[in-house]
């Protein structure tokens, strides 16, 4: 199901290269998928990063994008995105921008605002949970790249839609499109590798290839 869920998604999004090296969800830390074989947790780092080497030599991007070493908010999946991608990138010894996704602290307090506006009910945090909750994200003068997305907003809900199986959507999809918008219209970045001598901030994630 998430097969056809995600090329669907990719069609929302007209995304005209499409590869899948399937690899099974490994769930969040501390679950028993974390262990299952053939997750993409317990995949060596280096036979991941090979794999996609070779696709990083075939397609030669100009950009690339990946999660930060925590994978934003601790997700083993997106931690382990990081760690193939940035050794995908040494074995190539190709020089594209590299960008990690982030998000602004001041950004993280305006989603809280917003996930209690919809669930008045929900408990408070308690010290060490809001205590990490208060680490996501990087304080917004670290954040390098600030890219206005409002355009695309009602296609990124329509993507996320395609993807509705997965849980931690359905908050977002309950928002509706207008306020998705306003929450989800600014894409935030932190740049790490660059060889155009492009100006931070910076607006564009090809800022200096154009």
């Amino acid at each position: 199901m998430r097969r056809q869920e995600l090329k669907a998604s990719c069609d929302v999004l007209k995304v005209s290269d499409l590869e899948m090296l399937d690899y099974a969800d490994s769930g969040m830390m501390g679950w028993p998928s974390n262990d299952a074989p053939g997750s993409f947790w317990q995949t060596p780092v280096e036979e991941g990063a090979a794999r996609l080497a070779e696709l990083m030599r075939h397609y030669r991007p100009d950009v690339v994008v990946t999660y930060d070493e925590n994978g934003f908010y601790g997700h083993l999946d997106h931690i382990q995105a990081h760690r193939i991608t940035m050794a995908a990138l040494e074995m190539t010894a190709l020089t594209p921008k590299v960008y990690w996704t982030t998000m602004p602290r001041s950004g993280m307090q305006r989603f809280g605002e917003i996930m209690r506006e919809f669930h008045p009910d929900m408990p408070e945090p308690d010290p060490a949970e809001a205590a990490a909750l208060a680490e996501i994200g990087l304080p917004d003068n670290e954040i390098t790249t600030w890219v206005d997305t409002t355009a695309f907003s009602g296609q990124k809900f329509d993507a996320l839609a395609a993807h509705a199986s997965q849980g931690e959507n359905i908050f977002f999809l309950k928002m509706g499109k207008e306020r998705f918008g306003e929450l989800m219209g600014m894409e935030t970045f932190v740049r790490v590798q660059d060889a155009t001598g492009a100006s931070i901030p910076e607006n564009d994630l090809f800022a200096g290839l154009r």
